[in-house]
């Protein structure tokens, strides 16, 4: 067994656009492989990362603190402290968390840590492959890459 106090994990910053958070990778703190696990702070008017959905990792999260949406292919959904959402590996599994709260959405995100997986992001018509270390992983990929879902070749083509 692993063990570590959050207090010991330092953030990661990410910036872009309305896409602004912090994140502490706990997982990957203690050494995970098969289960994924981070702390995000979401501050007031951002998102999450970009509308997604996984083809080999389930996804959930459990809010501990704030309130936002969570959107999904039905809609916003409200989302509060105790809430707490699984999303599937396939496209009903879409998500994004949007906080149009006024303080800070503290939460937990859990994935499998599956490979390879395709990371489909159907509002940017893009999609990521994963091969060698799952999304979110950090060891060496063999392959990985993001493309255009409309970027289509024949087989045989060169």
């Amino acid at each position: 067994m692993d063990k570590i106090n959050e207090s010991t994990v330092d953030w990661k910053e990410y910036d872009r656009e309305q896409t602004a958070f912090r994140r502490k990778e706990l997982s990957n703190a203690v050494g995970a492989s098969d289960l994924g696990c981070s702390l995000y702070e979401l501050p007031p008017g951002m998102q999450s990362w970009p509308y997604h959905y996984h083809t080999a990792n389930e996804e959930a999260i459990y809010v501990l603190a704030g309130e936002g949406q969570l959107k999904t292919e039905d809609g916003l959904k409200p989302l509060t402290a105790g809430d707490y959402a699984t999303f599937p590996a396939d496209e009903s599994g879409g998500h994004r968390v949007v906080n149009d709260g006024e303080g800070t959405l503290r939460y937990l995100a859990m994935s499998t840590m599956n490979e390879p997986d395709i990371t489909v992001y159907p509002e940017m018509n893009k999609f990521g492959v994963f091969v060698g270390s799952p999304p979110g992983g950090r060891d060496d990929r063999s392959l990985e890459g993001y493309y255009r879902i409309d970027d289509e070749t024949e087989y045989w083509e060169r």
